[in-house]
C-alpha cells in the first residue's frame, strides 16, 4: 500500500477520487463560471457539498426560497476555509481565471437527485450587484 495523489488541470470539474462514501473533485475555472456568464443555480436535493479554495478567487452564490421569490446571498471564499453547502440550497460558483477548488460530496450526487434553475435577467443583475 502506498500514498497516491490526484490532479486535474483542465477546465471545469473533474472527479479525481471516489469510493462508496464520498467523491473528491477538483473544480477549475471555466468561462461559464465567470460573473458575466452566470445564468443559473443548482441544488442537490439529497446530498451536501463542501468546497475549499486552493488558488484564485471564488464567490459562492446561494439563494433561499421565500414567498417573494429567491433571496440571494454571496460569500467570498477564503483560502484555508471549508465551505458547507447543505442539501437543497440553491447555489453556484463565480470564479476568475486561475481559480482551483476542491469539492467533496456524496458519490451518488448526480442530476438524478439535483435540479438546475434558470435565472431571469433581473435575478442575474441582482446577483451582479451583490458580487
Amino acid at each position: 500500500m502506498k500514498i497516491q495523489s490526484y490532479s486535474h488541470e483542465g477546465e471545469g470539474m473533474s472527479p479525481v477520487y471516489k469510493n462508496d462514501k464520498w467523491m473528491v473533485g477538483i473544480k477549475n475555472f471555466k468561462p461559464v463560471n465567470a460573473i458575466k456568464s452566470l445564468n443559473s443555480l443548482e441544488r442537490h436535493n439529497k446530498t451536501d457539498e463542501l468546497f475549499a479554495l486552493v488558488e484564485g478567487s471564488c464567490t459562492l452564490v446561494s439563494a433561499t426560497e421565500t414567498k417573494d421569490g429567491l433571496a440571494f446571498e454571496t460569500t467570498v471564499m477564503e483560502r484555508g476555509r471549508v465551505y458547507y453547502i447543505p442539501a437543497t440550497l440553491w447555489h453556484n460558483t463565480i470564479t476568475t481565471p486561475g481559480t482551483k477548488m476542491v469539492l467533496i460530496e456524496a458519490p451518488d450526487t448526480s442530476m438524478d437527485n439535483s435540479e438546475v434553475i434558470s435565472l431571469s435577467a433581473e435575478q442575474c443583475a441582482e446577483i451582479r450587484s451583490l458580487y
